[in-house]
């Protein structure tokens, strides 16, 4: 099975932003995967979160077509 995946980024990391982004896409049919985020060097708090999301790719005129 073919998977989609897509990655959001936010620079506004909060528990209400992340949570308002997963709710938004698992909404729109896309299964949360995971998070990574980029750090600052004199913060302990992350600069900014990219959100991991994959859907079953869906099929196109040239995936039905038999040719690769």
């Amino acid at each position: 099975m073919d998977v989609e995946y897509k990655y959001v980024e936010t620079s506004l990391v909060t528990d209400d932003e992340l949570t308002r982004l997963v709710n938004h896409w698992c909404g729109e049919g896309w299964r949360y995967e995971g998070a990574q985020f980029a750090m600052r060097e004199a913060s302990k708090r992350p600069a900014m979160a990219f959100l991991l999301f994959t859907r079953p790719a869906r099929a196109t005129n040239s995936d039905q077509s038999g040719v690769d």
